[in-house]
Order: structure tokens, then C-alpha cells, then sequence
């Protein structure tokens, strides 16, 4: 199965030069820097992706995402998630000693073999784990070949 990743080397020296771009542009930068940093920064879920002989699952974790604030869709050979996780405002700000937890929206794009079949696509979400099944085409399924000892098939045998 393919999958394409997406990955950019530079995304940690790209944010660093935004950073240090706003700071020398803006003098109040600092004072407020806080809150946007509350906001920012690129959350990207985390994903496994696995096979069987019938399906092909991802699973993503998503907590603190409600299922209004998710969209996923199917269009051709991808696969594509959107979310969003928000800053809980009601919170005093002020008083965080340390913020972690990554907030903001999310993309999160694959591309899929063609054994998918587009009609059969399910979604479920639970505990903070966006589950994701994509039932494979009947012809791209497995089949057991029935193994005969001595004899030849009927198709097979010489009149």
C-alpha cells in the first residue's frame, strides 16, 4: 500500500524566521507573544495505518476535537482529515505555568490504492481516536485456492 507523508525538513526554521520576523516588525510582539503562542503552531495528529484482508485502518488521535469539528472525505484515490482543536478561552491565561498541548487546525491528507472501494468508507470516534475503516473491493480481496491431489480440474482435463 502507498502512502504519501508529508514531510517539510524546514518547517522548525520556517516558524523560527516567522517568529523572529514578527518580533523585529513588531515592538509589542514580546508582551503579547504569549497568547499567540497559546493559538499557534501546526497540530498534526498522529496516525496508524494497517491492513487486513478486508480493510485498510487508520487510526488518528484527535482528543479534545468534538466531532462537529471534524471533516473527512474521500474524493478519487485520497483520503483527506480537517480539524480543529480550540483554546479554551474561559480559562485565565495568566495563570498557565506551561502550555504543551498543541491547539489550532489540522490537514492531514493520503492517498489510497485503487482496491478501495469509495462506497464503503466508515468513520468512529471514541476516547479521542478518530478510527477510520476502508473496506477493500471484492476483487482485490485474498482467495483461497482450493488445493486437489491426483486429479485435474474438469476445465482442465482432455476429452
Amino acid at each position: 500500500m502507498n502512502m504519501i507523508t508529508r514531510f517539510d525538513p524546514f518547517r522548525e526554521t520556517t516558524a523560527l524566521q516567522n517568529t523572529l520576523d514578527r518580533w523585529f516588525r513588531n515592538p509589542d510582539f514580546g508582551r503579547v507573544a504569549n497568547e499567540e503562542l497559546m493559538t499557534a503552531g501546526e497540530f498534526v495528529p498522529p496516525v496508524d495505518i494497517y491492513e487486513d484482508d478486508h480493510n485498510i485502518n487508520l487510526k488518528l488521535e484527535v482528543p479534545g476535537i468534538e466531532q462537529k469539528d471534524l471533516d473527512i472525505r474521500l474524493e478519487e484515490n485520497t483520503l483527506t482529515v480537517k480539524g480543529e482543536r480550540k483554546f479554551a478561552k474561559e480559562e485565565k491565561e495568566e495563570n498557565f505555568h506551561r502550555i504543551e498541548r498543541r491547539y489550532g487546525s489540522f490537514y492531514r491528507s493520503f492517498t489510497l490504492p485503487n482496491k478501495v472501494d469509495p462506497e464503503k468508507v466508515f468513520a468512529d470516534y471514541k476516547d479521542g481516536v478518530l478510527h477510520i475503516t476502508l473496506v477493500k473491493k471484492a476483487e482485490a480481496k485474498p482467495k483461497q485456492i482450493r488445493v486437489t491431489v491426483g486429479a485435474q480440474p474438469k476445465e482442465v482435463r482432455a476429452a
